[in-house]
């Protein structure tokens, strides 16, 4: 899982983080701006309401002057016979209360025909509606010559009043466009709209900060939860200088959880391998399951651990835990994990981890690494024996002592097509590997014993290691035929280059030169170039052949081992 970081926001993978502060911003903004963009719409339909009504009152007050003054000018016509003045004069006195753009007052004969017509906007010779005219009609023939008036004009729909007038046959009217009375509103409101969204912008900025300072521990927080998550490793919150508030609480509630599962974690981590720890914290549980995997095996075993038993008693606890404190170190570090710890054995595998590499290559430097630490191990108690001999000699019960300490193992190395899984029940299980290349390293330790050596391996590890360096040569040493087997076995010991002398090397070249005349059956000529070799390997095979100047009838340059 992938943690990918910015200023504000966060992603873990492909799903982003939103911080909680601006969460509680964006919530806050949206009420805000909802309920005073609510308000001030509530606000300018009031006003309009109440604009609209207070501009029928002025127009009725203009339609009565209007009314009585067409009713003069009707008189006049009467007496002057010019209609068309009359009418004229009338028009001309209604244009002088006209205020709005879209302004309009007319008489409007009740077959829709026009006597006169004041107007600020586009005139017409025509009323249109027919349907608020035929409303108006019938509204006088029951009785009711005034009113109020709608009607759908040029630019829009009006609103107005009118009364009908006898003498002229006609309505007068008095109107103006509905969207001349809401267009000051609407630019008002907007402009206010307009306002409050620059001055709540800049207080979200301000909010941002304030509350980013407040919270700013639950960001540490999250933070450091994110990233134990990306690291898939727990820790300790850093809550110096928090406040005594909630979050301050959680995050020591946290802590204290952290601690506890920590705890757990890593007593978890010493009984059980480092992949079972790693696929328990991914899956969050442990199955009852295995599969063939090609592996490394190493195994290690300290020699004459009956005397060290014998002689140290209970106190073999502290030696072996100083021992494996060590070792163990060693096997971690070069990407082995650690399958078993028998008494005095350590079982270490290769190739389980995602991260590894070469795993016999792997294997190889573990060996090496576990004879340093053995030796630094047995230099330590040898400074200690020379401190206490320059004031008096060992007594012989520490002169035992001494030689019980000096640990000093053997290693054999292994690797082929094994089971590695967990095994028993629910209840109880356990993580192993179970092979013939399990019991092979463990036989191959044996023989550590036999030949003197630090270290030896089998071909397979001889061969995967050849393929990726060539730091290590690798000895052969014999052919055996373990007990339980069939078929020889080669068996080989990695001569590390970079540390060998050029007398050890020389002394390797005569090993090998008679080891090949061991395997074509000339004992008499190879047992020669083994003592000229000078290798405590050699004394093997003094044993063999005795003085047989050859093998006998049948030689296959395969020894039988009689002991595991």
């Amino acid at each position: 899982m992938s943690l990918n970081t910015g200023k504000w926001f966060k992603k873990v993978g492909a799903t982003p983080i939103i911080p909680l502060s601006v969460r509680i911003m964006l919530a806050f903004v949206v009420l805000l701006l909802l309920s005073t963009f609510s308000t001030n719409y509530l606000n300018l339909a009031l006003n309009q309401r109440e604009l609209v009504r207070k501009t029928n009152e002025l127009l009725v007050r203009e339609l009565k002057e209007l009314y009585t003054f067409a009713s003069n000018q009707y008189d006049i016509y009467e007496f002057s016979k010019d209609r068309a003045g009359a009418l004229s004069s009338v028009a001309a006195s209604s244009e002088a209360n006209l205020k709005f753009r879209h302004s309009a007052a007319f008489g409007l004969g009740t077959d829709g025909s026009l006597l006169f017509l004041a107007t600020n906007g586009e005139r017409f010779s025509a009323f249109a509606d027919s349907d608020a005219l035929a409303r108006m009609e019938s509204a006088r023939l029951e009785g009711k010559s005034e009113g109020a008036i709608r009607y759908s004009g040029e630019g829009g729909g009006y609103f107005g009043v009118y009364k009908y007038l006898d003498k002229w046959n006609c309505y007068i009217v008095r109107a103006e466009l509905y969207s001349d009375m809401t267009r000051g509103p609407r630019r008002i409101f907007i402009l206010v709209c307009a306002i409050i969204v620059l001055l709540t912008g800049a207080f979200v900025v301000i909010g941002l900060v304030c509350i980013n300072h407040i919270l700013r521990f639950l960001r540490r927080l999250s933070d450091g939860m994110l990233q134990m998550q990306a690291d898939q490793n727990l820790r300790i919150i850093d809550l110096s200088g928090a406040p005594n508030d909630d979050v301050t609480y959680l995050g020591a509630s946290f802590n204290a959880l952290s601690a506890t599962i920590n705890n757990l974690m890593t007593i978890f981590r010493k009984f059980v391998t480092q992949d079972v720890v790693e696929r328990a914290y991914q899956e969050h549980q442990i199955r009852l399951e295995g599969k063939q995997m090609d592996l490394s095996i190493l195994f290690s075993d300290i020699r004459g651990f009956t005397y060290m038993t014998e002689t140290l008693g209970n106190d073999i606890i502290d030696l072996l835990n100083v021992h494996y404190d060590r070792a163990i170190k060693c096997i971690h570090t070069r990407k082995g994990i650690v399958g078993s710890i028998i008494g005095d054995a350590v079982l270490a595998v290769y190739g389980t981890l995602r991260d590894s590499t070469n795993k016999s290559l792997e294997a190889i430097e573990s060996a090496y690494e576990i004879q340093k630490v053995t030796a630094a191990l047995r230099g330590e108690m040898q400074r200690r024996r020379e401190e206490i001999e320059k004031t008096r000699p060992l007594t012989e019960a520490e002169e035992r002592v001494f030689l019980a300490v000096l640990i000093d193992v053997g290693v054999g190395i292994d690797g082929g097509n094994v089971f590695y899984g967990n095994i028993g029940s629910q209840e109880r299980m356990t993580n192993t590997v179970i092979g013939d290349n399990v019991n092979s390293a463990s036989r191959l330790e044996g023989l550590t014993r036999i030949y003197h050596l630090p270290v030896i391996c089998s071909e397979y590890i001889r061969d995967e290691v050849t393929r990726v360096t060539g730091r290590y040569r690798f000895v052969e040493i014999d052919t055996v035929l373990v007990k339980g087997k069939t078929e020889g076995k080669r068996i080989f010991f990695p001569l590390d280059t970079e540390s060998a002398t050029s007398e050890e090397a020389a002394k390797y070249d005569l090993y090998e030169a008679a080891l090949a005349k061991y395997y074509e059956g000339d004992w008499s000529a190879a047992r020669e170039s083994f003592r000229k070799c000078g290798l405590e390997s050699s004394e093997v095979f003094f044993e063999r052949t005795g003085k047989t100047a050859r093998a006998g009838e049948g030689w296959r340059g395969i020894w039988t081992m009689t002991t595991k």
